[in-house]
């Protein structure tokens, strides 16, 4: 069963003024929810903001995590998955390779399929063997979070929140699919918004426009099977039915790195903030492999 329910508390707020203002109230106890890779990296400085401003973090990451460890910003907490952290670095590398694999469309997406249903098949065993662990949750629930940050790219974060009854913070560049579209409730008609990765412009004629649907049908086809099992995984520990969409609209507060500077415009929502430089705080000079 859940813990009993508690209003937002002033780290939600503090949350929108993290890396510009002083802080507005005195700090809170927060629950980090990552993932792995280029989502805790991009994080980091979020993390590094809060606690200078006082804030109590405590992370959770599964004991294969590549990227998440063990630093003087926060608590980290691990717990045991049936898989090796090699599996995970493996993954990553092929991530990576395809980036900059040329192939067509059709071709591109069978292939794109078929690792995502393998690397999908790791991340839902990740989250299933936490949110089974019953000490763990035990233990949170015991811990009085103020509040859980999370990257939902993947929904676990968002179980946990509803578990332990707290507002949820979403702090992301975008989702899959549309799927924060679909969380904010906000409009996306696909005959009208490029794509990711379409390279169509934002002036469509109308073959781009029948490129685009396609893409969006396979994005949706691609996502059932990354994101469908979530749903009966959260109604499961929460005892109550429960969809994707419930998962992703179940933030208190959407904190978007995203920019209009690189995005196309978009209707937001008002518990939404973009924070588009908050990875350019630590600038470097190019390297002169990228002149």
């Amino acid at each position: 069963m859940a813990a009993g329910s508690r209003g937002p508390r002033p780290l939600v707020l503090g949350l929108l003024l993290c890396a510009l203002n002083p802080p507005v109230s005195q700090g809170g106890k927060l629950l980090l929810v990552p993932v792995d890779g280029s989502h805790w990296l991009s994080m980091l400085g979020v993390v590094r903001q809060l606690h200078q401003r006082g804030h109590d973090i405590v992370v959770l990451a599964h004991e294969a995590s590549v990227h998440i460890k063990e630093g003087a910003l926060y608590t980290l907490k691990r717990y045991p998955v049936p898989f090796r952290r090699e599996d995970v670095e493996e993954a990553f590398i092929r991530l990576g390779h395809g980036v900059f694999e040329k192939e067509p469309l059709l071709q591109r997406v069978v292939k794109t399929y078929k690792k995502v249903k393998e690397d999908s098949a790791l991340l839902l065993s990740a989250c299933s063997h936490l949110l089974h662990n019953k000490e763990l949750m035990a233990s949170l629930a015991e811990s009085n979070f103020d509040a859980v940050l999370t990257d939902p790219f993947l929904p676990c974060g968002p179980i946990v929140a509803l578990y332990l009854a707290l507002p949820a913070v979403f702090f992301l560049n975008a989702l899959p699919c549309g799927l924060d579209f679909q969380g904010t409730q906000c409009p996306n008609p696909p005959s009208y918004v490029p794509r990711a990765l379409s390279l169509n412009s934002d002036h469509m004629t109308f073959l781009p426009r029948v490129k685009n649907m396609l893409i969006f049908l396979s994005e949706s086809f691609l996502c059932n099977v990354v994101y469908s099992p979530y749903g009966p995984l959260a109604s499961e520990v929460l005892q109550k039915d429960v969809t994707v969409q419930d998962l992703m609209g179940s933030a208190s507060l959407w904190l978007l790195r995203s920019d209009f500077v690189k995005d196309y415009s978009r209707p937001i929502m008002p518990n939404m903030v973009f924070v588009g430089g908050i990875n350019c705080a630590s600038k470097n000079p190019l390297s002169k492999v990228c002149i």
